[in-house]
């Protein structure tokens, strides 16, 4: 029995108190010798094909100053992102996309080396930033610190963002699929098929979370440039 609800979400298998779900942001290892296949599969060609146009996509938000491979740590980042969050769909796997633990170490770093960059690099630019263009004088305090907040909580807002959206969707499920042995046998067709369709919704939801998370990532980016 639950202690509560969010219970279904704590880590639970352990050796040594080394706790053994987190392994599952590692399986993803398990694909990777096919990569390195003479001839390659459509499995290869259809993720080099959304890696490409992800390539294109970043490079754009980048704007054309940005350095050539820039865009490999957000094409990494969208793609163990979108491997975590599916691999929380399957039964008996743990969802690590789910805690803040994985998502604050993910976003903190990112927005702490952008921040530095900046303002070591582009101080000047960093300073414009904090006012847009056309402000009024009399407004300028009070943009600049509503602009120094929405920039502090930036690793924040995108860590919270990726964890509610994956507690979310598992949490509707989790309720729905408890109260099948509770339910008359007739409702049973009704709750399955519910149950497929939040699954879609989910899968859709892991994909969109990870480029939104990428998408973010680079715009803060190039916002230091």
């Amino acid at each position: 029995m639950m202690t509560n609800l969010f219970s279904v979400f704590d880590p639970s298998s352990s050796i040594f108190n080394f706790s053994l779900n987190w392994l599952s942001t590692f399986l993803g290892i398990l694909m990777i010798p096919s990569m390195y296949w003479l001839m390659p599969s459509r499995y290869n060609i259809f993720w080099n094909n959304i890696l490409m146009t992800l390539n294109k996509e970043f490079k754009i938000l980048l704007g054309p100053m940005s350095m050539n491979g820039s865009t490999f740590i957000f094409i990494s980042l969208f793609s163990m992102i979108l491997f975590n969050n599916f691999m929380g769909l399957f039964p008996y796997i743990f969802t690590s996309t789910s805690h803040l633990t994985l998502t604050l170490t993910l976003a903190i770093p990112l927005w702490l080396c952008f921040m530095l960059y900046g303002w070591i690099n582009n101080t000047q630019h960093m300073f414009t930033h904090l006012v847009p263009q056309g402000t009024p004088s009399i407004l300028m305090p009070f943009m600049v610190c509503i602009e120094t907040i929405s920039n502090i909580i930036r690793p924040m807002t995108l860590a919270v963002r990726l964890t509610a959206n994956m507690i979310a969707g598992h949490l509707l499920l989790t309720l729905l699929g408890n109260t099948g042995s509770s339910i008359p046998t007739m409702f049973l067709v009704l709750l399955i098929i519910t149950q497929i369709a939040l699954l879609i919704l989910e899968s859709a939801v892991a994909m969109i979370q990870s480029y939104v998370f990428a998408v973010l990532s680079t715009l803060y980016s190039s916002e230091v440039n």
